[in-house]
């Protein structure tokens, strides 16, 4: 396996990098803030700084001013605007991260529905991983959702795995992952649903094709008013995500979600995380887990 990196041309970035003014970040600040809801306060300067640098290198900017007014065209908007996008969002996920979730989910969540689906002709439970990152979270769900159904014949699944970035978004349909990313899988469900790499991919697993199918990957920006998905979700995962919106924007978010829902769906979000006073249709079933009131 080979991975390429586009490093640009060094030049003069080898003696001096460009620095960040205050004017500058407050107008980054602000276009981001509007453009996809990450709210930047001024602690986050270097850090965004630090980020940027790579794309004004790979443009051959000569500075931070000329490279927003570059994202501010119509070229730019069309070219560069998911680059940078990509760059500032954080990506931070794991297998069976904030693993209680899945036990919540094997033990009252699918239960649930279980029942209430051998009584309809809802016979699919559809998922959304809302904020996928690299694909780890969707995967797990797969694992989760393939081995509980596959004690009930007649009864499916189908995940959605939406996220802002595109890079982690190409990384997470390409579903391979070292064997220290994958470490948190139990084994059990490693050796079913993990491909084991051999000569130039050792030292990585390929989730099997057959779960590769059963998720699918979409990008999608929450703050666009144009938000739309065609079906009703019953369960989302919206986790480790809202922490990084102000309580305006997480008001609209889960009306947005609220609308989504199928009746008496299900709402995973971070255990850093809270509904209080933004989540009012919502009831709490377990840490960090809602049930719909719809």
């Amino acid at each position: 396996m080979t991975f390429s990196e586009n490093k640009g041309t060094a030049g003069d970035w080898t003696v001096r990098s460009p620095s960040l003014s205050d004017r500058d970040f407050n107008r980054f600040s602000a276009f981001i803030y509007d453009t996809c809801g990450i709210k930047l306060p001024p602690i986050k300067k270097t850090m965004l700084s630090a980020r940027l640098q790579k794309r004004l290198r790979q443009l051959h900017l000569e500075s931070f001013t000329a490279y927003l007014d570059y994202v501010l065209s119509p070229d730019g908007q069309a070219k560069e605007l998911s680059h940078m996008i990509d760059v500032v969002s954080t990506n931070k996920t794991d297998f069976f991260r904030e693993a209680k979730h899945f036990d919540v989910m094997t033990s009252l969540v699918l239960p649930d529905y279980v029942q209430r689906m051998t009584h309809s002709s809802h016979k699919t439970l559809r998922v959304w991983s809302a904020g996928c990152s690299s694909g780890e979270e969707p995967y797990t769900l797969a694992m989760v959702l393939d081995d509980f159904f596959s004690r009930y014949p007649g009864l499916d699944y189908a995940i959605l795995a939406t996220d802002i970035c595109t890079e982690v978004l190409a990384k997470a349909e390409e579903a391979i992952y070292t064997d220290e990313v994958v470490a948190p899988v139990p084994p059990v469900l490693r050796n079913k649903y993990l491909m084991k790499g051999k000569g130039s991919y050792k030292g990585f697993h390929r989730v099997v094709p057959e779960l590769q199918r059963k998720v699918t990957f979409q990008r999608l920006n929450f703050v666009d008013r144009d938000f739309r998905i065609d079906q009703k979700m019953d369960l989302i995962f919206c986790r480790n995500v809202i922490i990084y919106f102000d309580r305006k924007t997480q008001c609209t978010l889960f009306e947005k979600f609220y609308r989504q829902f199928s009746p008496n769906g299900y709402l995973f979000t971070g255990h850093s995380e809270t509904l209080e006073g933004i989540g009012d249709r919502m009831e709490r079933v377990a840490a960090a887990v809602y049930r719909c009131r719809k």
